[in-house]
């Protein structure tokens, strides 16, 4: 669900061509997510409902991509070369979905249509992934496509099993393992409802109603505007799962303020960044990247939303912390009252916008429905609520529910086309036998360290996933990165939650953080020095991972009493390295201070389950250290000539 919302044509014969195959992408999405077809009799193969979803979706991705905005205005071969491919991608697509039964049954002799079709499809897919994240990981997709194609002749652990292109075209372009395979369903299904979700709850006024209560119970405190930046954000993240998305609707209102009330243009915008970035972190929805890794790992929805629920409290504790000390270091005061809505009247006017979660939590563990269906039934409170109460002076007519659906499907086109090149990849992978070769090679390269395996697996994960959309960046990484872990012995959640939140956090981290530069521009401040304290104010998204793969108590797997510790020490521990990244503590702290609060923290983070009885004796001398320095600040600012900051105001 991720990524940038280009303009939406309003003139022209693009504009209105545009519009409408994005509302039809939307709709057929729904009404298979609905289960209509079979509820009526009618059966078909999957694949060709996902041929006719990548065929609208190549179709919108060549109107909209840079190169085609610009054709609206110049004349000549750009423009219609934009329209050829555009009628290419639709055309062929459609004709998978027709002819797919005869194509599937004939697919071993190769014939002509089938080898034409697949290789067009391939070059389209690869030209709309260009257009639609640039050329990392169309580079990705040829050198394992090509490799797929030599490395029988590669001696050693990384040789493959001889597959002649010709059957290599058929396999990716037909094969459920391949284009038309798993990640393209999810994408078609499950991400598009949660998309269609959140731009209903969008235009019912549930921003609005998000940003309100971030104010009413965030702006009477310390630096007000950057907690409410951080709730605000959180929640509509967590939906949305669109960080630059969610950085725009927020951000235009939060930064304002932030920088209004005196934190630095680069602060405002690394705070911005790192909340949006983190709503995909943060249960129930998590950006719907839990329903993939649900629907990838076979296990219970509900299993993976428990065991991600510490690590997004690690995350957001250090970015309120710091944001909170930062205010005290700068002496930034809250809101000015007579802009802080009281908590009774938003409450009042918004209560309704508790019923379509509450919708989706009932959909999905009281009448154990898909999570797209579940998404439906979200949506369909949303909408219910959105035409008869709104929010506030916002209300919704019928024609919104129109623009949602366009919305919707133009956000969408982006997955698609990632999805879509991981299906080639997963193709590759699973007929050369190239994706067993990588994992084995992977783990050697690790040299049996744990530690190294990770450390190589998270740079892979921040490369691979600069420019992308976070839902494409873990689809991809999961069929190249995750299989490696599970191998090397890592529990399947805790190596999937380990490539997805590194993957997460290539939105913020130079030299290609997108997330931090687009705060930055809201921001009028430095994209790169945003992004450096972008990755201050997210570091628990870095280190937090390593602990919860060498032990699970983070994830809420353990004893009781093993997790319960494991999660006190890992809140101080994250309070204390904060203090030590601002330096603050009761005042300002000198480097020596700074440093020993730091130590203090590092020591306190590491969960009791990695070294059993020493790592309980690192623990309680963190504590013992932590607790002598907090003391001794809270005496040295005391004194008479001190003068702290109150917390809140009014």
């Amino acid at each position: 669900m991720e990524q940038n919302e280009r303009p939406v044509p309003s003139i022209g014969a693009k504009g209105l061509v545009v519009s409408l195959m994005a509302g039809a992408l939307t709709l057929v999405a729904m009404v298979q997510a609905a289960g209509l077809p079979s509820r009526l009799g009618f059966s078909y193969y999957t694949e060709q409902f996902l041929a006719v979803v990548l065929g609208l979706s190549l179709a919108i991705v060549f109107l909209v991509s840079d190169r085609g905005e610009k054709g609206r205005t110049e004349r000549g071969l750009s423009g219609l070369l934009d329209w050829t491919l555009s009628a290419l991608g639709l055309g062929l697509s459609l004709y998978v979905a027709v002819a797919y039964p005869t194509l599937v049954s004939s697919a071993m002799s190769l014939p002509w249509d089938a080898l034409v079709v697949g290789a067009a499809l391939f070059l389209l897919v690869l030209e709309g992934l260009r257009r639609a994240v640039g050329w990392t990981l169309v580079i990705v997709v040829l050198v394992i496509v090509g490799y797929g194609t030599i490395g029988h002749l590669v001696p050693g652990a990384l040789q493959t099993r001889e597959v002649a292109p010709a059957r290599l075209a058929v396999y990716l372009a037909f094969d459920p393992n391949g284009l038309l395979g798993l990640t393209l369903n999810v994408a078609a299904t499950v991400v598009v409802a949660f998309v269609f979700f959140g731009q209903l709850l969008l235009r019912s006024g549930g921003a609005d109603f998000f940003n309100d209560i971030a104010m009413a119970t965030m702006g009477r405190r310390r630096g007000g505007a950057a907690k409410i930046s951080i709730v605000a954000s959180g929640l509509f993240g967590s939906i949305s799962g669109v960080v630059v998305s969610n950085i725009v609707a927020t951000g235009v209102v939060t930064i304002r303020l932030m920088v209004q009330s005196g934190f630095r243009r680069t602060t405002a915008a690394a705070v911005e960044a790192v909340a949006s970035t983190g709503g995909q972190i943060a249960p129930p929805v998590m950006g719907a990247v839990a329903f993939l890794m649900a629907d990838i790992l076979q296990r219970p929805y509900a299993e993976i939303v428990v065991a991600a629920i510490i690590p997004a409290l690690l995350y957001y504790v250090a970015l309120f912390v710091q944001a909170d000390l930062q205010a005290a270091k700068q002496k930034i005061r809250p809101l000015d009252l007579d802009d802080i809505p009281a908590t009774r009247a938003v409450m009042a006017r918004g209560w309704v916008f508790i019923l379509p979660f509450a919708a989706i939590v009932i959909a999905l563990f009281w009448f154990n429905q898909r999570a797209e269906t579940a998404a439906l039934w979200g949506g369909g409170a949303a909408l219910l609520i959105g035409l008869t109460v709104g929010y506030g002076k916002t209300r919704m007519v019928l024609r919104d529910l129109w623009k949602s659906a366009v919305e919707a499907g133009r956000s969408i086109t982006e997955i698609i086309m990632i999805s879509a090149a991981a299906g080639f990849i997963i193709g590759v992978l699973n007929v050369t036998g190239l994706g067993f070769a990588a994992t084995f090679a992977l783990v050697d390269l690790g040299q049996g360290s744990l530690f190294l395996l990770l450390l190589i697996s998270a740079l892979v994960c921040l490369v691979l996933g600069m420019g992308m959309p976070t839902v494409g960046v873990y689809l991809l990484l999961a069929v190249l990165i995750a299989p490696s872990l599970v191998q090397s012995g890592v529990e399947p959640i805790a190596a999937h939650l380990f490539i997805f939140y590194l993957g997460m956090m290539s939105m913020v981290t130079p030299p290609i953080g997108i997330g931090a530069f687009f705060a930055a521009a809201i921001a009028k401040a430095s994209p790169m020095a945003t992004a450096w304290e972008s990755m201050r104010f997210g570091w628990t998204a870095y280190i937090v991972p390593f602990l919860f793969v060498f032990s699970p108590s983070l994830l809420l797997v353990g004893e009781p009493g093993e997790i319960v510790l494991a999660v006190l020490t890992a809140v101080i521990g994250v309070y204390a390295v904060s203090a030590a990244f601002v330096g603050w503590l009761h005042g300002p702290a000198g480097a020596m201070r700074r440093g020993l609060v730091g130590v203090s923290g590092l020591a306190l983070l590491l969960p009791p389950g990695i070294g059993g009885a020493q790592t309980l004796w690192i623990n309680g001398a963190g504590l013992v250290v932590l607790a002598a320095l907090w003391l001794q600040a809270r005496r040295d600012h005391a004194a008479p000539d001190a003068t702290p900051e109150p917390e809140t105001r009014g």
